[in-house]
């Protein structure tokens, strides 16, 4: 039960990371109907604007947090009006190119400037690291304030979309972006917020992991992009509460299956993606729609 108990907190912590940045790819698909393969790229943005923050201006970790969610926002927003944007009407594998060509752009820039390059940098603790042991079950501050930074991170999103009045325009695109716009509602604003939003998430999302697991480089989107996008599948793609659902159950079955072998644990994200578009390709929580032609 110790053991048990031990890998349930390990795999809550990284599911909580999954979800923040399945979020985004739920977000923006449920917007404007794109897999934006960028976005595990803003993981690795956030993370290292967090770690110059921290260095150079010796901000703590909420300042830090900060700053990295809002400059990561806005590289999304950037990235949306000047690449997305004019391909809106254009066939989605237009834009799924797109998102291809952005994310090794953003994968292999950083390495030609001087102060990032293609080298791991160690990643500073910013939260000391109090050790904890309840009932055999040993954790940390670190953990801990991962998981309900992650946690209310994910009520205030769900707040946002379903109380304010930007989320209730963001609903109306969702559903009709030609009615929403005959309504007076501005798509183009929405869906700035939108990608704000999930850029922001994933944003937290890279600054979470780095803290746990301290080591980052311009490549550490990649892997982790794909399985949070599993995650958005497994939930239901476009399903905000499936993404934060999918999110967890993703992360408790890779640390799991880990502790029974490693090749496990990194190959099981997969093994669920082939199972769950097998059986349910919806997701968890996804709804069957009719596209019209």
């Amino acid at each position: 039960m110790e053991t048990f108990l031990q890998l349930l907190i390990y795999g809550l912590q990284l599911g909580s990371i999954y979800a923040l940045i399945a979020l985004g790819y739920t977000m923006v698909y449920g917007i404007i109907g794109l897999i934006n393969f960028a976005h595990g790229d803003f993981l690795m943005v956030g993370a290292f604007v967090a770690l110059f923050a921290v260095t150079l201006f010796g901000l703590g970790f909420v300042p830090a947090l900060l700053i990295s969610m809002i400059i990561t926002g806005l590289l999304g927003v950037s990235i949306e009006r000047i690449a997305y944007k004019p391909l809106r009407k254009r066939p989605r594998l237009s834009a799924l190119i797109t998102a291809i060509g952005v994310s090794i752009v953003l994968e292999n820039f950083p390495r030609a400037l001087p102060f990032i390059g293609p080298a791991p940098r160690p990643f500073p603790q910013m939260i000391p690291m109090v050790k904890f042991n309840v009932l055999g079950v040993s954790t940390n501050s670190v953990q801990l304030i991962m998981i309900a930074l992650s946690v209310l991170l994910m009520v205030m999103l769900q707040i946002i979309v379903t109380k304010t009045q930007i989320g209730r325009k963001m609903r109306a695109v969702s559903l009709d972006k030609d009615a929403a716009s005959l309504m007076g509602i501005n798509v183009n604003s929405v869906i700035s917020v939108t990608f704000f939003i999930g850029a922001s998430l994933a944003a937290a999302g890279g600054i979470f992991y780095a803290s746990t697991y301290p080591m980052i480089d311009v490549y550490m989107g990649i892997v982790l992009g794909l399985k949070a996008f599993i995650a958005a599948v497994l939930g239901g793609i476009g399903n905000i509460p499936g993404a934060m659902v999918g999110g967890i159950i993703m992360g408790i079955a890779e640390i799991f299956a880990t502790s029974i072998n490693s090749d496990l644990g990194y190959g099981i994200g997969f093994v669920i993606l082939i199972f769950i578009l097998l059986v349910r390709p919806a997701g968890i929580m996804g709804k069957f729609t009719i596209e019209k032609v």
